[in-house]
């Protein structure tokens, strides 16, 4: 039995020593929204977000300025006359929706590809505070239920590698 014991102790001490992981944690969030060059990001996108208003604004009042002409003129309107006001309000109607489904397709692509190398910035740095520090994990506190006192503020770190000043 007491053989049982040792040979259970020098089993179990080597798992009970490798468990006890570093573990540190970021409010990546945070850390983003102060990153430098998300302010030249969120420029251009405001830029593109004008130019796309701008194009409908411009689409919107030629469809206006079609439908006061057509109710302008009412005056001896044949059949074949109604129908083609009506396809070409029609095929205004759908150029415009086309033009916002298009334009909301390129400033979701143009905003992930301006986004994501800034993205990958950060995990970087996480990455190398992680490394340099030998934190088994870095997790985020914004899907953590409850952090405990053995784990590590990772916050200050990071923002130190990528030149974040409060």
């Amino acid at each position: 039995m007491l053989k049982k014991l040792i040979l259970l102790l020098f089993v179990v001490a080597p798992m009970t020593i490798f468990a006890q992981d570093k573990i540190a944690y970021i409010n990546a969030d945070e850390i983003f929204s102060k990153m430098p060059e998300l302010k030249e990001v969120e420029s251009k996108l405001a830029t593109k977000s004008e130019t796309i208003k701008k194009n409908a604004s411009a689409i919107e009042a030629e469809y206006n300025a079609l439908v006061d002409k057509f109710s302008k003129d009412t005056t001896n309107l044949t059949e074949s006359v109604l129908l083609d006001r009506q396809t070409q309000l029609e095929s205004l109607q759908k150029r415009y929706q086309d033009f916002l489904q298009t334009s909301q397709a390129e400033f979701q692509k143009e905003q992930q590809a301006l986004i994501a190398p800034i993205q990958q910035k950060m995990r970087q740095a996480i990455k190398t505070v992680g490394d340099e520090n030998n934190y088994t994990y870095v997790l985020d506190a914004a899907t953590l239920l409850h952090i405990g006192s053995h784990a590590t503020d990772a916050n200050k770190m990071v923002k130190t590698k990528l030149g974040i000043t409060d």
